[in-house]
C-alpha cells in the first residue's frame, strides 16, 4: 500500500513539473492584420494634356518617365497604360513612385496606378488620367475618345421611351467642334444618330440591348472615336 501511495505522488509531481493539466495558459495572439495600402496621386503626365517631356529613342518611340506621389502603407505599384488608338494595354511594376516607360509617339494614352502592399491582398486604384505622347511635326492633335456618362457601362435601365446618352469629350488644343454619334441594336452601330456640338443627345429605345459610339471632331479636321458603349432595357 505504502508503495502504491508513493508511486501516486511521484506521478503527481512529473505532471505539476512538466507543465500537464494547466488549462490557464495564455493563447498565442493572432498577429496584428496588415492595413490596406492606400491609393496613389498621379503627378506627370499631366491629365489631359501634351507630354513633351520624353526622350526621344527614333521616330516612332520615346521614353518618358511616369511619376506619383507615394501612397500610405504601399510595397511595389502597378502602373496600367492603355494606347486609345489601339486599345491596348500594359503593366510595369515599380518599387518606387515612379517608372520609365516606352511609349509611341504621337498616340494618346490613359493610364493610373495601383497600390499593392506585401502580406495582403487589398489594393488601390488611383484615378485615371489621359495624356498624348509629343510626336514629330505634330502641330494639333485630335482629341480623346469620348467617354461614357450615361448610361454607365453595362447599365439596365427601365423603359421611359427615351433615354439621353450623356458622354465627356477633351482636347490637348481645346478645339472640339462637334460629336457624331451612332447608335442603334447592332453591336456596330452604324446608324447615325445625330450630330451635335454639346455633350449629350436623346435617344429613342424599347425593350432589348442598345450600342452606341460617338466620333469627336476638331477645328482642323482631326477625329476620334470612342469605345462601343452597351446597355440594357428592361
Amino acid at each position: 500500500m505504502k508503495l502504491n501511495f508513493g508511486i501516486f505522488m511521484l506521478a503527481v509531481f512529473l505532471i505539476s513539473a512538466c507543465g500537464g493539466g494547466d488549462s490557464n495558459s495564455d493563447p498565442v495572439p493572432d498577429p496584428d492584420p496588415v492595413p490596406s495600402p492606400l491609393a496613389a496621386t498621379l503627378v506627370f503626365p499631366d491629365n489631359n494634356t501634351e507630354c513633351n517631356e520624353g526622350v526621344v529613342l527614333n521616330g516612332t518611340q520615346s521614353k518618358v518617365t511616369f511619376e506619383w506621389n507615394a501612397s500610405q502603407n504601399t510595397d511595389s505599384y502597378e502602373v496600367n497604360l492603355r494606347n486609345l488608338n489601339s486599345n491596348s494595354s500594359s503593366k510595369s511594376n515599380s518599387n518606387t513612385n515612379s517608372a520609365e516607360i516606352t511609349l509611341e509617339r504621337g498616340v494618346p494614352y490613359e493610364w493610373f496606378v495601383i497600390s499593392k502592399a506585401n502580406g495582403t491582398n487589398a489594393t488601390a486604384t488611383s484615378s485615371v488620367w489621359k495624356f498624348y505622347n509629343q510626336g514629330p511635326g505634330i502641330e494639333n492633335y485630335a482629341p480623346f475618345p469620348a467617354e461614357a456618362v450615361n448610361p454607365g457601362r453595362g447599365a439596365a435601365l427601365d423603359n421611359s421611351g427615351t433615354v439621353q446618352l450623356e458622354w465627356t469629350g477633351s482636347d490637348v488644343d481645346d478645339d472640339i467642334i462637334e460629336y457624331e454619334v451612332f447608335f442603334g441594336t447592332d453591336s456596330e452601330p452604324s446608324n447615325l444618330l445625330g450630330t451635335t456640338s454639346v455633350s449629350f443627345i436623346d435617344a429613342t429605345i424599347a425593350t432589348g440591348v442598345y450600342y452606341w459610339r460617338v466620333i469627336s471632331r476638331d477645328s482642323q479636321g482631326n477625329s476620334s472615336q470612342s469605345e462601343i458603349f452597351e446597355f440594357s432595357v428592361l
